[in-house]
């Protein structure tokens, strides 16, 4: 496994140690996963408000999120050789950056009132938070024991879930509530400017995230904390030159695929189904405050898992809160009211401890391989582009209750992969023995 070290000064001083300089790395670290939690969950809010905005369909609407997770396909393997030649912490602060400009790409989307502009907008930031993830994700697994590097992951993305909870009050009440319901009396001339003022209601939002992801470059850029050696000294656990030999961390990448696709499917379409007059028949802004129960279970569940899982096997777990998923989407689907409302809510308990454990359980065992491992899991994550569309065509077709039905085949996947697929090959873990 990758090694730590720290700077001469570090070294010769009594009073620093390794376990000291991760802590404070983690807790650094811990407000890029409460940012870009917030960041992705935003979008969230964004899909109904823009499908509104631009009078979309279901299919149309999706391609917020097959532009945003898109990214994560382009630019994660770029990302990885990034970090790979300017290391983590520079990784971290140029992706900040990224992320800041992506946000204030929304001022002049809005402007214009163009939708392919907060297209772009929107992918510039995925790209920033793609780089954050490659930078991020890795160096929490190498910043401590081997042996519970899932549960170190999936603590900080516990913070990661508190972002995505706050963000639907914060999207709520900031751009929701330009929402105007009662347009039938109004004239084409009322109705643009409406429309005009509902787009220019992600500007200020947008600008406040655009100064807080600089804020936090300047300060990255400032901190010292722990490097990991460069790949050529790192010995690899097997032989041959690429992290694709690994059949657990491949199908991981499908583990994730399938998570994230499922996940954002899920999401984006909470606050149009509890809309919908036999579920809850709620205002958008309303049924966007019941979207914080979601994430906020999985916040709570990612809380209790980074305790649980130091005594849990970690697939087992992985598989229990899969099949739980399975059974509440059934639920979803064959039910209405507010069965089917609490029902679709519960999901995000069980989805916490998903992401981190497949994330590490892919990357164990891979040695100098894995940067490379991370680019290739974070690639994965473009199944949040395209399974979301899919859903969306399903939505526009059969309706929004039946659409649910394509999770659960995701969520069939994930329990194979908590009770067979993530097993290394014996040999190539044959040196932990």
């Amino acid at each position: 496994m990758a090694s730590i070290t720290t700077s001469n000064a570090a070294k010769t001083s009594a009073s620093s140690s390794p376990a000291a300089n991760y802590q404070f790395a983690l807790i650094a670290l811990t407000s890029l996963f409460f940012m870009w939690g917030f960041i992705t969950c935003l979008n969230d809010i964004l899909v109904p408000h823009l499908k509104n905005v631009f009078q979309l369909n279901y299919t149309q609407s999706m391609l917020i999120q097959l532009c945003f997770f898109g990214a994560y396909f382009i630019a994660s393997l770029p990302s990885g050789a990034i970090v790979k030649r300017i290391g983590y912490k520079w990784g971290i602060v140029l992706g900040l950056i990224v992320a800041a400009i992506g946000c204030a790409l929304f001022v002049p989307a809005a402007s214009y009132r163009v939708y392919g502009l907060f297209l772009g907008a929107l992918f510039v930031l995925a790209c920033g938070v793609t780089l954050l993830q490659v930078a991020a994700n890795p160096y929490v697994t190498v910043l401590g024991p081997p042996d519970t590097a899932a549960s170190r992951l999936t603590m900080t993305q516990a913070f990661n879930a508190l972002g995505t909870t706050i963000a639907p009050i914060f999207g709520a009440f900031l751009i929701l509530s330009a929402a105007t319901a009662a347009v039938s009396g109004a004239t084409p001339e009322q109705l643009d400017a409406i429309r005009i003022a509902e787009a220019g209601a992600v500007k200020f939002p947008y600008m406040l995230l655009a100064a807080a992801f600089l804020v936090l470059a300047a300060v990255f850029a400032a901190l010292k904390l722990p490097q990991v050696e460069g790949d050529e000294e790192i010995e690899p656990i097997v032989g041959g030159g690429s992290a694709w030999q690994f059949r657990h961390l491949v199908l991981g990448a499908i583990g994730i695929f399938v998570y994230v696709g499922a996940e954002v499917s899920i999401g984006s379409f909470l606050v149009n189904f509890m809309s919908q007059p036999d579920i809850a028949g709620f205002s958008e802004a309303d049924a966007a405050h019941y979207v914080s129960y979601f994430w906020g279970g999985a916040m709570v569940g990612r809380f209790i898992g980074a305790v649980a899982m130091r005594y849990v096997d970690d697939g087992k777990a992985l598989a229990f809160n899969a099949a739980a998923v399975i059974i509440l989407l059934l639920v979803t689907v064959f039910t209405t009211g507010h069965t089917a409302m609490w029902a679709i809510l519960a999901v995000g308990l069980f989805n916490s401890i998903m992401f981190p454990t497949i994330f590490s359980l892919g990357l164990y065992g891979l040695g100098k391989f894995t940067s490379q491992g991370s680019g290739i899991l974070c690639l994965a994550i473009v199944g949040g582009a395209l399974l979301p569309v899919l859903q969306g065509v399903l939505a526009d077709t059969i309706g929004i209750h039946l659409a649910f039905l394509m999770p659960i085949v995701c969520y069939a996947y994930i329990v194979f992969y908590g009770l067979k697929g993530h097993r290394p090959v014996a040999h190539q873990v044959a040196k932990h023995a």
